[in-house]
């Protein structure tokens, strides 16, 4: 199995064990205190219908009208500046949920803006984030050059270690902004900021929805953006030196498997069909690899031709086929006669030196070197000659 396929196997078990292990914790912690606020509104609800007297669909139209004005206390949600607070959670997806469009154009333009906004701000925050380490990396590299240490280059230790830094002090900041403008607790708005940076925007704690604040506080307006910007910037920061190393690994493995095969591809060497031995054995549906046959001994000694010394085997197979480059496959070519050894002179010095090649006998060409004697020099005809040098070609072969 491949590695990218077990490392996503790995994954998808992980984080589903991860889900679990999650909603035991949260159903833990969370479900009594559920059950006991629940009770603690039902009883709230029979209260107030017996001591005002009301019937049960009263109290349900009571109850419809102060969920629908809790989101106009903070003033007017569509105006500009209330509009660009509403845009910012969409292009950022935080999305806390404390303004919807009504309307079926704002819901229709909704959409639309976030498809083309979500990946723009996606693309901005990233390449902020690439800036924000570069801009790390060259500041440890001056301070380390002034303390005249011998490592001066920043490592993604170091960037980690910076990055968590800014993070850190950008949390604790705004925490403390928020709290003063607020009236929240310093840990509630430590959670607010961890939820907003996040992009996780659950809407339960919205910052700017006390006392009109979009129309008479353009001060804090100013700095609830500026915080959730220069914020999210910095988590992408965060993001690009841990989560987006992961994100690549089974890309970069993928791209490191095409190379090593396109490689192997370069140097194979691919025998399609029958081997023929120099003992006379074929080999069928023989692949070989840089010259080593199926047994892992040397081509060499292997032919792969259609000739006429090999009748006997022409038979099991019409047609043998070998590619390969004739660079690479020099050595299974048969060797080639030479044209002096095709032309005869007439005379028996020819047949001399090819028998001392080895390549033929003086029995085999047809004529008794012994009972030719004198008549070494007799005529022979084109014809016959032909005929015997294709026979000695075969043997070369």
């Amino acid at each position: 199995m491949k590695k990218q396929n077990v490392r996503t196997i790995s994954l998808i078990v992980c984080t589903f064990t991860y889900l679990l292990v999650g909603a035991a914790v949260f159903d833990a912690l969370e479900s009594e205190t559920e059950k006991r606020r629940w009770e603690a509104l039902q009883d709230a609800e029979d209260m107030i219908i017996r001591k005002y007297n009301i019937s049960q669909e009263d109290f349900k139209v009571m109850e419809t009208v102060v969920l629908k004005s809790e989101s106009h206390k903070a003033g007017q949600q569509w105006k500009f500046t209330g509009a660009f607070y509403y845009a910012t959670t969409v292009l950022t997806t935080i999305g806390y949920g404390h303004s919807t469009p009504s309307t079926v154009g704002g819901k229709l333009f909704t959409m639309c803006y976030a498809i083309v906004g979500i990946p723009l701000g996606l693309v901005m925050f990233q390449s902020i984030g690439e800036r924000v380490n570069r801009l790390s990396s060259y500041v440890i590299k001056a301070v380390r050059s002034s303390l005249r240490c011998k490592r001066t280059v920043a490592s993604e230790v170091d960037l980690i270690c910076v990055v968590t830094t800014l993070s850190s002090l950008t949390i604790a900041g705004g925490a403390a902004a928020f709290s003063k403008f607020e009236g929240w607790s310093y840990f509630d708005s430590v959670y607010y900021c961890f939820i907003t940076l996040t992009t996780i925007g659950f809407g339960d704690m919205v910052a700017l929805q006390r006392d009109n604040a979009l129309n008479r506080k353009p001060e804090y307006v100013m700095f609830a953006l500026i915080f959730i910007l220069f914020g999210l910037a910095i988590v992408a920061a965060s993001l690009n030196l841990l989560v987006l190393r992961f994100v690549t690994m089974n890309t970069e493995d993928e791209r490191r498997d095409e190379a090593q095969a396109m490689q192997a591809l370069q140097v194979a060497v691919k025998l399609e069909g029958d081997v023929i031995t120099s003992n006379g054995s074929i080999l069928s549906g023989y692949e070989g690899h840089d010259g080593q046959s199926l047994n892992g001994s040397n081509t060499s000694s292997m032919c792969s031709c259609h000739c006429i010394c090999l009748n006997g085997n022409r038979h099991k197979k019409n047609q043998y086929k070998l590619r390969r480059s004739p660079t690479h496959i020099r050595h299974l070519l048969p060797e080639v006669v030479p044209m002096q050894d095709l032309n005869y002179d007439y005379d028996t010095q020819s047949l001399h030196t090819l028998a001392d090649r080895g390549t033929m006998d003086s029995s085999y060409m047809g004529v008794d070197m012994a009972d030719m004697g004198d008549t070494a020099s007799m005529e022979l005809r084109p014809h016959t000659l032909l005929k015997r040098n294709v026979s000695l070609l075969s043997i070369r072969i």
